[in-house]
C-alpha cells in the first residue's frame, strides 16, 4: 500500500493534473465542436481524437472527457476495428490517469491498475506497431517507481518510439520521448546522458510544468520555426522543399534542362536564406545556378531574404505581382512589436522595405526557364491582393503560398479576402495539380487536395452566411463564437474537413467581424475605451481586491482552465502589482498553459504566449 501515493504521483505528472473537480460544460466552442463532430461516426482521421483529448485535458474536465470517450467506444464498438480501439483506449487511459488523483484513496489503486491494463490491452489490439499508441504506454511506463520493476520495458518502449520516428503524427511527439529518456538518466545518475537527451527534446527544463506535443520551436534570434529543419524531394531530383530553417519554407525547381535552378518565395531574413541554401547544396550536388526566383506574394516571410539570393547571382531575375508595393506599405504600417516573436531579432525591416521585383505581373502569364513551362496566375484572396500561383503543369505541382492561412491575412493587418479565398480554390481547381504547395509546412500537410478545399470552400461559405445573418440581428462576437457553429455536411459525414474547418473557424469569424463591422458593435464594445489601469481601479479600489485575492482568484481560473481569464485580470494588475515574485511566476503559469493549450492548432497565438511567457523552445532533435 505504500506504494500507492508514489504510483499516483507519478501517473499525474503525465499531464498536467487538475487541482478541482471537473466543471462540466465549461470548456469553450472548439472543445464543444470537437464533442459534436467525434459523437457522429468514429472519425477517419485519429487526430481528432488526440484533439479533444487535449482539450478535456486543457479545460480540466479529465473524468468528464475519460466517460465521453468511453461512451463512444461502446456506442462505436461494432463498426471499429482493432486499431480503432487500441486508440479509444488510449486516449482514455491518459485522461483517466489525470483524473486519479481526484479518486478516493481507497478506489485509487484499482483505478489505476485500470488505466495501465487499458494501455497494455492498446498494445496487445496494436501488435505493438502504432505509434501513439507505444507512445502513451512508454510515457506511462517511464514515470512509474521502479519499485514495479517497469523500468527496463520503459528504456525498450521509449527506444522503440525514437527508432520509428518517422510513424509519429508529426516530430513533436518526439519531445516527451526524450524528455522521459533524459528523466530515467538523471534517475540512473547519468547526468551528461540526461542533459543530452533533453538537448534533443528542445525542453529548456526538464521540470517544465507543461507537456509540449508541438513541432513549432520558438527561440531569441530565429523567431518561430514551424518544424524541425529537413529538405524533401517533392518530385525526385526536381523539386525540393526545406522546411524548418526559419518561418517560411523554401522551394526550389531544377529546370527541364537541369541548367537553372528557380526558387520560390526568399524568406523572411538573409541569414536564414542563406543556411538554407547552403544546406540544399550539401544536400544535393551538382545543382545548377540559381537563375529566378518567383515571390507568391510580398508579405515579411516571402521577401525578406531577397538581399542574399541576389549576392549569389547579379543577373538574378525576381517576378512578383506589379502591385506588391501596396501590400508593402500595409506589412510596413503594422506593429513592429511583433516583429521579434514572429521572425526573430535578426529581422531587419530594411530587407523588406528593400525589395523590387525586377519583372512585376499584373495579368496571368507563361514563361518558359531552362525549358520548363510555369504559369503565373495572379489571385486577390484570401491572404493578400498580391498573391500569385506558380504552377508547374509539367511536374503537375503548383505553389501557392499563403492564399489560405487561417488568419486570412496577418491578424495585426487589415487584409484577407474571403470570397477572394473562394475564388482562388475555383483557380487551384481547375490547374489540378498532384502537389499543392504552402508557404508554410502545416499548411501543405493539412490542405493537400483540391477536392478538400472546395469542401472547406463550401464549409466556410455556410459559416460566413451565418456569421453575417448574427451581426444582422445583433448578436455579439463573443456570442458568435459561443454558438458552436457546424456545417451540416460536417454533421453527415458528407465532408471530410472537420479539422481544417476548426484551423479557420475562429479566425475567419474574427476577420468578417473585422471588415464587416463598424467600430462599434452591437454589444456596445469599443462605444468606450477603458484602459488597463481603469481596469485594475475596478478590481483593486472599487471591488477592494487585495493583490493575494487576486493571485487567488487567478490561480483558481488556472485550476478551472479558465486561462484566458486568468490573463485578462493579471494585465489589467500588472501595473500595481506586477513587481512581486507571485506575481510574475503565476503570470507565467498562465502564459504557459496557453501555450500548452494552443500548441498543434493555433501557431500565432503559441508565438505570442511564448513570447509573454518568455519561454524558448529550441525545434526537437531528428538525430
Amino acid at each position: 500500500m505504500q506504494l500507492l501515493p508514489l504510483l499516483c504521483a507519478f501517473l499525474l505528472a503525465i499531464l498536467p493534473a487538475s487541482a478541482t473537480p471537473d466543471r462540466p460544460g465549461d470548456g469553450g466552442p472548439d472543445l464543444a465542436y470537437l464533442e459534436i463532430i467525434n459523437s457522429q461516426h468514429p472519425p477517419h482521421d485519429p487526430q481528432l481524437l488526440f484533439l479533444l483529448m487535449g482539450r478535456f485535458a486543457s479545460a480540466q474536465q479529465h473524468e468528464r472527457g475519460a466517460a465521453f470517450f468511453t461512451a463512444r467506444l461502446q456506442q462505436f464498438d461494432h463498426e471499429l476495428n482493432d486499431t480503432q480501439r487500441a486508440l479509444y483506449l488510449t486516449v482514455i487511459a491518459l485522461l483517466r490517469a489525470q483524473h486519479a488523483g481526484q479518486v478516493s484513496f481507497f478506489h485509487r489503486i484499482g483505478y489505476v491498475n485500470e488505466t495501465v491494463d487499458m494501455l497494455e490491452r492498446a498494445r496487445k489490439l496494436t501488435g505493438g506497431r502504432v505509434f501513439v499508441v507505444n507512445w502513451a504506454s512508454a510515457i506511462v511506463d517511464a514515470q512509474l517507481p521502479s519499485l514495479l520493476n517497469r523500468r527496463q520495458k520503459a528504456h525498450e518502449e521509449l527506444d522503440w518510439c525514437i527508432s520509428h520516428a518517422s510513424e509519429a503524427p508529426h516530430a513533436g511527439w518526439l519531445r516527451e520521448i526524450y524528455r522521459q529518456q533524459a528523466r530515467l538518466a538523471q534517475a540512473d545518475g547519468k547526468a551528461a546522458a540526461a542533459q543530452a537527451y533533453l538537448k534533443r527534446s528542445g525542453y529548456p527544463d526538464i521540470n517544465l510544468p507543461i507537456t509540449l506535443l508541438t513541432p513549432f520551436a520558438e527561440e531569441t534570434d530565429a523567431g518561430h520555426r514551424f518544424s524541425p529543419s529537413q529538405i524533401r524531394e517533392v518530385v525526385p531530383q526536381r523539386v525540393y522543399v526545406l522546411s524548418g530553417f526559419e518561418f517560411t519554407e523554401f522551394y526550389f525547381v531544377v529546370s527541364d534542362d537541369g541548367r537553372e535552378l528557380i526558387g520560390i518565395d526568399a524568406g523572411t531574413r538573409p541569414d536564414s536564406a542563406r543556411a538554407a541554401y547552403e544546406a540544399l547544396r550539401a544536400f544535393a550536388h551538382h545543382l545548377p545556378p540559381l537563375t529566378t526566383i518567383f515571390i507568391t506574394h510580398s508579405h515579411w516571410d516571402h521577401i525578406g531574404g531577397h538581399k542574399y539570393f541576389r549576392s549569389l547571382n547579379p543577373q538574378l531575375q525576381i517576378y512578383a505581382r506589379s502591385n506588391y508595393r501596396d501590400e508593402l506599405a500595409r506589412d510596413l504600417a503594422a506593429p513592429a512589436n511583433f516583429n521579434q516573436p514572429f521572425f526573430g531579432a535578426k529581422f531587419q525591416e530594411q530587407d523588406v522595405r528593400s525589395f523590387k521585383p525586377d519583372v512585376p505581373v499584373d495579368s496571368s502569364t507563361s514563361v518558359v526557364i531552362g525549358g520548363t513551362r510555369i504559369e503565373l496566375v495572379p489571385i486577390h484572396g484570401g491572404e493578400t491582393q498580391d498573391a500569385m500561383f506558380i504552377n508547374l503543369p509539367g511536374l503537375k505541382t503548383t505553389f501557392v503560398g499563403d492564399f489560405i492561412m487561417p488568419y486570412l491575412g496577418a491578424p495585426f493587418v487589415h487584409e484577407g479576402d474571403l470570397p477572394g479565398l473562394y475564388e482562388a480554390i475555383g483557380t487551384l481547381s481547375r490547374l489540378q495539380p498532384a502537389n499543392i504547395l504552402h508557404g508554410h509546412e502545416p499548411l501543405t500537410r493539412m490542405f493537400n487536395s483540391t477536392l478538400m478545399l472546395e469542401q472547406v470552400r463550401d464549409d466556410l461559405e455556410w459559416l460566413e452566411s451565418h456569421v453575417e445573418n448574427a451581426m444582422r440581428r445583433g448578436v455579439a462576437r463573443a456570442d458568435v463564437h459561443q454558438a458552436n457553429l457546424v456545417p451540416p455536411a460536417l454533421l453527415s459525414g458528407a465532408h471530410d474537413t472537420s479539422v481544417p474547418y476548426l484551423v479557420l473557424r475562429e479566425h475567419v469569424i474574427d476577420r468578417i467581424f473585422s471588415q464587416r463591422g463598424g467600430y462599434w458593435q452591437a454589444d456596445l464594445q469599443g462605444i468606450d475605451h477603458i484602459s488597463r489601469a481603469d481596469q485594475a481601479d475596478l478590481f483593486l479600489h472599487y471591488l477592494g481586491r487585495s493583490e493575494n485575492q487576486i493571485l487567488d482568484a487567478s490561480k483558481q481560473m488556472i485550476a478551472d482552465g479558465k486561462y484566458e481569464l486568468a490573463a485578462r485580470l493579471l494585465d489589467a494588475c500588472r501595473e500595481r502589482l506586477g513587481k512581486s515574485k507571485e506575481f510574475a511566476a503565476t503570470e507565467r503559469a498562465v502564459y504557459l498553459r496557453l501555450m500548452e493549450k494552443n500548441q498543434n492548432d493555433d501557431p500565432f497565438k503559441f508565438i505570442l504566449y511564448a513570447n509573454k511567457a518568455g519561454m524558448q523552445v529550441p525545434p526537437v532533435q531528428l538525430r
